[in-house]
């Protein structure tokens, strides 16, 4: 995994997004995921890529006994644990797919988007198989494979500069992506729905929930937030170990 968050530039960029400011509710995938939590009190949570630890919070808020969060970015920890500190919290400077994985650890995996950097998704998907308990929930929000699939992971505009079009080219090709984000050089990685899907069912995994993130109407004043609605830009999974 390329580590962009801890480029001065982009991490100043990324903290001036509504969702770093606002947290949870600013989020456009928020009033879905949410629904895919299963009861929290006295679970054990494992948060892959946390960020800000947004979700940690919110964990450990509603009851969860202990929460780990990890991410390969030294700056968004330092901004979790100055914002998001808790007694039940621990976070660790690692990256996913360094993380050990113990067999039937926790109760719930979570990763909000930070799949989509991660080449080999088959490999996490095992490990994260490995150390959910039996019945354990794995959520997960990735950017959508038609939202990745495209190198530019831009609009076709008119000659006014309004979007036209969302393309979708290469989408059979998985692979890295390099794109603008933030005003940066960003690397993914595009997943078509096949691998993403199948690699969980060939796992072992149920698949519970799948759904495809759409901002709530609230936000819908946000700048460029309604064109959010004309292409899905975010994929949620609610997989269950058996």
């Amino acid at each position: 995994m390329v580590n962009e968050y801890d480029n001065e530039i982009f991490f100043g960029e990324y903290a001036k997004m509504p969702r770093s400011q606002m947290g949870l509710p600013a989020a456009g995938e928020w009033k879905q995921l949410r629904r895919l939590f299963p009861p929290l009190s006295g679970k054990t949570v494992l948060d892959l890529g946390c960020g800000y630890g947004w979700h940690c919070q919110y964990s450990a808020e509603n009851g969860a006994a202990a929460v780990l969060g990890i991410d390969v970015s030294e700056k968004m920890l330092q901004e979790a644990q100055r914002s998001h500190a808790h007694e039940k919290i621990t976070y660790r400077l690692c990256g996913i797919e360094e993380y050990e994985y113990p067999e039937s650890t926790w109760d719930i995996v979570l990763s909000n988007l930070a799949l989509h950097y991660i080449a080999d998704i088959g490999k996490v998907f095992q490990n994260v198989y490995k150390t959910l308990k039996p019945g354990g929930a794995f959520l997960l929000n990735m950017e959508h494979p038609v939202f990745t699939a495209r190198v530019g992971q831009d609009w076709i505009y008119t000659p006014e500069g309004k979007p036209r079009y969302w393309p979708v080219d290469g989408y059979f090709s998985p692979g890295e992506r390099s794109t603008r984000f933030l005003g940066c050089q960003v690397q993914k990685q595009h997943h078509t729905l096949t691998q993403i899907l199948m690699g969980l069912r060939n796992c072992g995994f149920a698949l519970d929930v799948v759904e495809e993130a759409q901002p709530p109407e609230e936000m819908l004043d946000i700048p460029g937030m309604a064109d959010e609605l004309r292409r899905p830009m975010m994929l949620l999974v609610k997989a269950v170990k058996q």
